[in-house]
């Protein structure tokens, strides 16, 4: 009876981690994709939303939730976060909305992206990464010696 409560913990446990990772999957701080924030890019851009796409960018990550935003003088893609995240969000996006971005400039697939800190629509914020790039999404994660993390 011990052993099949203690498989049956075990089971539960296992079941748990790996749903876990799979929510992530790619999209953490520490993957490829998460290196490639770089808090010396920083910037804010303002514009309109041409195109939502919800694609895989790599068979190592979930699928992600990308605009297509044009400003004044380029159009550009804009990378939220993973589906299963933004899909709960109160903050949902159609071609048309004038959206306000901040978030990190980088060269994704030999273009220019923004990995996106914040953005704003109307007089609603969305926050998605601390200003080190951490994801929101990502929950925990331990304090640097002595330091608060910047939220």
């Amino acid at each position: 009876m011990k052993k099949l409560i203690l498989s049956m913990v075990l089971v539960i446990l296992g079941t748990m981690m790996l749903s876990a990772q799979r929510g992530s999957r790619g999209w953490g701080q520490n993957s490829n994709y998460g290196r490639m924030y770089n808090p010396k890019t920083v910037e804010t851009i303002v514009g309109t939303v041409t195109a939502i796409e919800r694609k895989v960018q790599d068979t190592k990550m979930s699928q992600g939730l990308f605009l297509t935003v044009k400003t004044e003088t380029e159009t550009i893609s804009v990378h939220l976060g993973p589906t299963w995240y933004m899909d709960n969000q109160d903050i949902q996006f159609q071609k048309g909305d004038e959206i306000r971005i901040t978030g990190s400039r980088i060269t994704f697939e030999n273009a220019p992206a923004i990995v996106v800190i914040e953005v704003e629509k109307n007089d609603n914020i969305l926050k998605l990464r601390d200003n080190n790039g951490f994801p929101i999404w990502s929950g925990w994660r331990k304090k640097k010696h002595g330091k608060k993390n910047d939220q």
